[in-house]
C-alpha cells in the first residue's frame, strides 16, 4: 500500500511564496500541503546512507535560541546541514545579551554578518513578527516558538506524522491533553488540524485552560475520560513544572492521577487503534506513562522527532529558494 502522503507529491505548480514562517494560522491548506509534499521528498533523502544534498550550499542559517531546547534546535541544525547550508548556533549564555544587548541589536549584528535565515525561539510572544517587520527584506524568519503564541514547525511535523499513519485527518477526533493555556504547540496544532477537517478537543484543569478559548476551533473539557471517548489520536503536552510552584495545579501526582495518559485510561475510553503523540520533552509518569510512550503499536513519538528534520528541511528549502524568488523546479535532491 502506498504511503498516505504519496499523493501529495503529484501536486502541480508550487503555491509557496512566503519569505517567513511565523503563524500556523496564516497558512492556507494549499501551502501546508506543499510543505508536506516537500517534506516527503526530503524524508526519502534522509533514508539514504548519505543524507547530505547541495540544495542550500552557500546559504547561512542562524539558530537563535533564547530558551533551552534540544529537539527543535538540533532538528533545525541537522536540517540545514543536510541541505549543505552553513549554521551558526547563537548561545544567549555566552553572548552580548548577558551584557544588555537587545534582541534587535543582536539580529542587526547577525544580518550585518550576512546570514540568510534566522530560526528563533524566544520567551516573548510576537517577537518573530517584530523581527520580520524590521529585517524581513534582508533574511527569512522561521518561528521556533515565541512565548505562548505559536510553534508552527511543531504543528506541521505533528500533522505530517499523523498523515504517515492515516490517509486523512478529516473527521478524526484528536484530543490534546495538558497545559493548553501556556502551550504554543497546542495553538499551532489546533489551527492546522482543524484546517484539515479534524475534530479537535482540548482537556485540562480549569487553571490550565486559557481565556478566549472559545475563539479557537476546538471543544474544551475538564474531564479526561469524557474527552477521550472515541478519540482517534491523543496528544499529551509537557507540563511545565513551574506551574505547580505557581499554584496552578495541586501537585504532580494529583495531575497524573486525573490527566495522565495511561494504558488503563486508553483501554477504558479509546479504540485499540488510537494513536498517542507527545511533542517532548516528556515528564514520564506525569503526562504519560512510560509503557504507552514506548509502545510501538500506540505511540508515534519517536516518529515525530524524525518527521521534524524532514519538515524543517522542507521549510528552509521553501523560504530560501521559492520564497526568495526562486523556482519550484529547482533540484532539491
Amino acid at each position: 500500500m502506498p504511503s498516505p502522503t504519496a499523493t501529495l507529491t503529484q501536486a502541480p505548480e508550487a503555491v509557496w511564496h512566503r519569505r517567513h514562517v511565523i503563524d500556523s494560522a496564516l497558512l492556507s491548506r494549499a501551502e501546508v500541503e506543499e510543505v508536506l509534499r516537500t517534506a516527503k521528498t526530503f524524508a526519502s533523502i534522509l533514508a539514504r546512507p548519505i543524507k547530505k544534498v547541495p540544495t542550500l550550499r552557500g546559504k547561512v542559517v542562524a539558530n537563535v535560541f533564547y530558551e533551552d531546547s534540544t529537539r527543535t534546535r538540533t532538528s533545525f541544525e541537522l536540517a540545514a546541514k543536510y541541505l549543505s547550508a552553513d549554521t551558526v548556533n547563537f548561545s544567549v549564555a555566552t553572548s552580548s545579551v548577558k551584557k544588555g544587548e537587545s534582541l534587535l541589536d543582536t539580529a542587526q549584528t547577525l544580518v550585518a554578518m550576512g546570514i540568510d535565515a534566522m530560526v528563533i525561539r524566544h520567551g516573548s510572544s510576537g517577537v518573530c513578527h517584530q523581527l520580520a517587520q524590521t529585517f524581513g527584506d534582508k533574511l527569512a524568519i522561521i518561528n521556533a516558538g515565541d512565548g505562548t503564541h505559536e510553534h508552527p514547525t511543531q504543528g506541521l511535523l505533528d500533522l505530517y506524522s499523523i498523515l504517515e499513519r492515516v490517509p486523512s485527518v478529516e473527521g478524526l477526533k484528536i484530543v490534546i491533553v495538558g497545559d493548553i493555556a501556556h502551550s504554543r504547540v497546542a495553538r499551532s496544532n489546533i489551527h492546522l488540524l482543524s484546517l484539515f477537517g479534524a475534530d479537535v478537543h482540548v482537556v485540562a484543569p480549569s487553571t490550565l485552560l486559557p481565556a478566549g478559548l472559545e475563539k479557537l476551533p476546538c471543544t474544551a473539557h475538564h474531564n479526561l475520560e469524557a474527552a477521550l471517548e472515541g478519540a482517534d489520536i491523543v496528544m499529551g503536552l509537557r507540563l511545565q513544572l513551574e506551574r505547580q510552584k505557581s499554584g496552578l495545579i495541586p501537585s504532580l501526582s494529583e495531575y497524573a492521577k486525573y490527566y495522565g495518559i495511561t494504558r488503563e485510561r486508553l483501554a477504558l475510553c479509546c479504540k485499540p487503534s488510537t494513536i498517542v503523540m507527545h511533542p517532548g520533552p516528556m515528564n514520564r509518569g506525569v503526562e504519560i506513562s512510560s509503557d504507552i510512550a514506548d509502545d510501538p503499536h500506540r505511540s508515534i513519538i519517536t516518529h515525530q522527532v524524525t518527521s521534524g528534520v524532514a519538515i524543517r528541511m522542507a521549510l528552509l528549502y521553501l523560504v530560501l529558494t521559492i520564497g526568495n524568488g526562486g523556482s519550484s523546479n529547482e533540484n532539491i535532491a
